[in-house]
């Protein structure tokens, strides 16, 4: 069984691995990590640079728990997500989620809130503690 990150180079990114990790450990599982871009920016700045990935392949290297990064360009945050969880090994998706007033739910949409609607499976939505 594995459980799915979505990833993003923020504290909300690090709260979902951190959360993820957790669980991994405490159901004996792998981590799928996917930390994707649309690329319709120059500057993405929930993609993970290249020392950026690296330390979080660090940090997954020394948790003990079998891992594999994944950083998709050119694709939809949700859809890629989403694909991964319809795999039989997904169990657990696990993501971060922010603050966001009414207007902004409104005109921007939400990655998390159609994860957490959308996912057939269990979905652990997590913020970071000094949040």
């Amino acid at each position: 069984m594995t459980i799915v990150i979505g990833y993003t180079a923020d504290q909300f990114g690090h709260a979902a691995l951190e959360h993820g990790i957790a669980e991994a450990k405490l159901r004996g599982t792998g981590l799928l990590v996917i930390n994707s871009t649309s690329g319709e920016a120059y500057v993405d700045s929930r993609f993970a640079s290249g020392t950026q990935a690296q330390d979080v392949e660090a940090r997954l290297a020394e948790c003990g728990v079998p891992f594999e990064l994944t950083q998709p360009v050119g694709v939809d945050a949700v859809e890629e997500l989403l694909a991964a969880m319809d795999s039989p090994e997904a169990e657990l998706l696990v993501v971060g989620i922010r603050h966001r007033s009414p207007v902004g739910k409104l005109l921007l949409g939400s990655v998390a809130q159609k994860l957490i609607l959308e996912c057939p499976k269990p979905v652990l939505a997590v913020k970071p503690s000094e949040f």
